[in-house]
């Protein structure tokens, strides 16, 4: 009998799965038990589909209006740009590095006044790097000429400013210049050439784009830059190369990258990550009890053919293994499903939240608070692998106390009553 162990345990296990007439009850527990484990699975895996989702596309649009990394000089303006631009161009991963003026202004127009952030670029150089102007059309471009004083806002800046494009803002530079009357601010009127939307609230609303030269003049930089705009092969070597950069041309330097400018908005994401997946890997907990509950009443129900096995030379490693077949395919299928639900929905999300959005005539995403107005997903088969892994462990785990007790079980015990 024992030589057959492998085979009679597992018909014996997946058996007790399929119930008998008089056996829905427990048939009924085991099926909520994978339904309640397929449920805590596929929304553990859809949280941190959207976490993912989130910090990925987050990541992008930050990218895509900010630089991979960037080199300023230890004064307010960076003089010796064209040697270091050249150096830069020759590193080996650099792919573009573009001068830009980056300073602070107010936009009038009529009654509306808007704080900004004014970046002074190069378009035909910005369009060869990674970042915003190479999603802008190029007859907006075309207007951004020295001299010209044109300026390009975002869609959320002109909407605040009432403007569009060919209409005019009055830019009124953070330095003034000295009167006899005193300090006025620097003003210049300004034509705006155009928009940008990059889906970002905040740059969207205040970041203003003019010619490198037009914002050297209004700032009095003379010849100099602001610093120099980094774009990489690999962003995530930003910090090593613009490093490696500034050490190359002599030190004194002021160097900085996205993954330091942002540095504790992307460990909040992943500190929140974490505390979500522990969580919800309660709800997994809760799921791996009732197969604790499903299988402690198998026990009982199987107590006579326990019995009767162990008479006929079944040892208690037996029916121990039979009864963690059992649990381990209830976890087992429950995992699967829960996997396969949760990539269902992940992928198919931000289609759902919309439906739902235009059913009840809401907006659960305000772009205002979370940056963003739609829900971006990326299903990460790392967090998946994991996420079944450990509900398959709990699920394990938690057939090995009732798979213990049937083991224990003595023949004469089970066999008294009947």
């Amino acid at each position: 009998m024992i030589g057959l162990g492998a085979r009679y345990e597992w018909l014996l296990g997946t058996r007790y799965l399929r119930a008998r007439q008089q056996e829905g009850f427990l048939s009924l527990i085991s099926v909520v038990s994978m339904a309640g484990l397929a449920v805590g699975v596929a929304v553990l895996i859809v949280v941190l589909s959207v976490m993912n989702g989130f910090e990925r596309e987050l990541r992008t649009r930050m990218l895509s209006v900010t630089s991979h990394a960037t080199l300023l000089g230890l004064g307010s303006t960076l003089q010796d740009w064209h040697h270091a631009q050249q150096v830069a161009l020759g590193m080996q991963g650099v792919r573009a590095a573009v001068p830009y003026v980056e300073e602070q202004a107010m936009l009038s127009h009529d009654a509306a006044l808007a704080a900004t952030q004014v970046r002074g670029i190069l378009p035909d150089e910005d369009r060869r790097a990674v970042g915003l102007v190479q999603t802008l059309d190029p007859a907006v471009l075309a207007q951004l000429q020295p001299g010209a004083f044109g300026i390009v806002l975002g869609d959320v800046l002109a909407t605040q400013l009432g403007v569009r494009a060919g209409d005019s803002v009055v830019l009124m530079a953070a330095e003034g210049s000295a009167t006899p009357v005193g300090i006025a601010p620097r003003m210049r009127r300004m034509k705006v050439a155009g928009t940008f939307h990059t889906g970002m609230y905040e740059y969207d609303s205040a970041l203003a784009l003019m010619h490198i030269d037009d914002a050297r003049l209004l700032y009095r930089l003379g010849d100099g830059v602001t610093g120099l705009r980094l774009a990489l092969a690999d962003p995530l070597q930003a910090p090593a190369l613009v490093r490696a950069l500034a050490l190359k041309l002599g030190g004194g330097y002021f160097v900085s990258d996205w993954t330091r400018v942002h540095a504790a908005f992307f460990q909040s994401i992943e500190l929140t990550k974490s505390l979500l997946f522990m969580i919800l890997l309660s709800l997994v907990a809760v799921a791996a009890f009732n197969i604790i509950a499903a299988l402690v009443l198998v026990v009982k129900d199987k107590r006579a053919e326990v019995a009767i096995l162990r008479t006929l030379g079944a040892g208690p490693q037996n029916i121990l293994l039979t009864f963690l077949i059992q649990g381990a395919l209830i976890g087992l299928i429950g995992t699967l499903g829960g996997a396969a639900l949760g990539w269902l929905l992940a992928y198919n999300l931000d289609a759902l939240i919309k439906l739902v959005e235009r059913l009840a005539h809401t907006q659960f995403l305000d772009a205002k608070v979370y940056f963003m107005s739609d829900l971006p997903t990326w299903v990460q088969w790392g967090d998946v692998l994991r996420v079944c892994g450990v509900a398959f462990l709990l699920c394990t785990l938690a057939t090995v106390y009732p798979a213990w007790r049937a083991a224990q079980l003595r023949p004469a015990e089970g066999l008294r009553h009947d």
